[in-house]
């Protein structure tokens, strides 16, 4: 019996996946996993572009808001429910659609994990004291120094990404990005992968457009309660760590929008590095049609 398909829809936030994949997903009778790892919340609806109750009542969606901010789901605790799930729903179904912009998760479901030495738990700490004391700038450059590669891949404002890279820099002597790429494995389906491209001004402009959207629609106000949770590893991300620097008095609300703004272009930017890297994406305009992309799946599978 062949292998059932997993439709990986990627590309940089703002560029329509979610639309994209709700089509496929109908044309198809099929079902949607998210791997977009800022909405598994459920405190984080506005800030986070969730679909709206239509676009989830339009397709059946998996890994949406599951989770609280409170509780601790990393990438493998993902990569378990999402093959449990997968192997439930291939019972039914020949193609299914892994969709978001979360690219390590993407790779998780479709590769496996990377798996790394353990290294002492002091490195860590004497970090941790390091980016309070000298701000995430240092580690930043110090990661620069040790894996020039990975520092250009790593998602620079997060300080949990950073600290992970240095870590096994630090306690192997051996760059991060060393360490990468050499557990896939082999799995119960096939994949084929889809991305969704567009010029990069047309991102940005999509980008500015999403924040405005989002602020017109409460934003702000989701923000201001989940600001008493703001040490919260989950909210430790664009769109509510800006908004905390306003509620904390330190930014003003425009120049934290403007933060907002940048940090997400620049999130974009990192996100096609990632997906660019897959020489087997099957790359598409944003504005393709579904019924051209849902041909090329046809003639793919069949």
């Amino acid at each position: 019996m062949s292998k059932p398909y997993l439709i990986n829809i990627v590309g940089p936030t703002a560029i329509g996946k979610t639309s994209k994949s709700i089509a496929l997903a109908q044309h198809f009778s099929s079902e949607i996993l998210s791997a977009d790892s800022r909405q598994f919340y459920k405190e984080m609806c506005i800030g986070t572009a969730v679909p709206t109750p239509e676009e989830l009542a339009a397709a059946p969606h998996h890994f949406i808001q599951h989770v609280s901010v409170s509780e601790q789901y990393s990438v493998g605790d993902f990569e378990k429910d999402a093959f449990k799930k997968l192997d439930e729903l291939f019972e039914k179904h020949k193609i299914l659609f892994l969709v978001g912009g979360s690219g390590l998760y993407v790779d998780a479901v479709n590769k496996g994990l990377d798996h790394f030495p353990k290294v002492e738990a002091s490195i860590r700490e004497k970090l941790n004291v390091q980016v309070q004391e000298h701000g995430l700038a240092s580690l930043q450059l110090q990661l620069k120094e040790l894996d020039p590669d990975h520092y250009k891949k790593v998602a620079l404002s997060n300080p949990q990404r950073v600290i992970r890279a240095l870590e096994i820099c630090l306690g192997t002597g051996k760059p991060y990005s060393s360490f990468l790429n050499h557990s896939a494995k082999e799995r119960n389906f096939n994949s084929i992968k889809i991305g969704l491209e567009a010029p990069r001004p047309l991102i940005y402009e999509r980008i500015e457009k999403r924040v405005d959207f989002m602020l017109e629609n409460g934003l702000l106000e989701e923000a201001k309660e989940l600001y008493p949770l703001r040490e919260l590893n989950a909210l430790n991300t664009v769109g509510y760590k800006e908004l905390f620097q306003y509620f904390d008095g330190t930014w003003s609300l425009e120049f934290a929008l403007s933060e907002i703004k940048k940090n997400t272009r620049r999130f974009a930017k990192r996100q096609l590095t990632w997906f660019r890297r897959d020489e087997h994406t099957f790359w598409f305009p944003y504005d393709a049609a579904p019924q051209e992309i849902a041909d090329f799946i046809t003639q793919k599978v069949d």
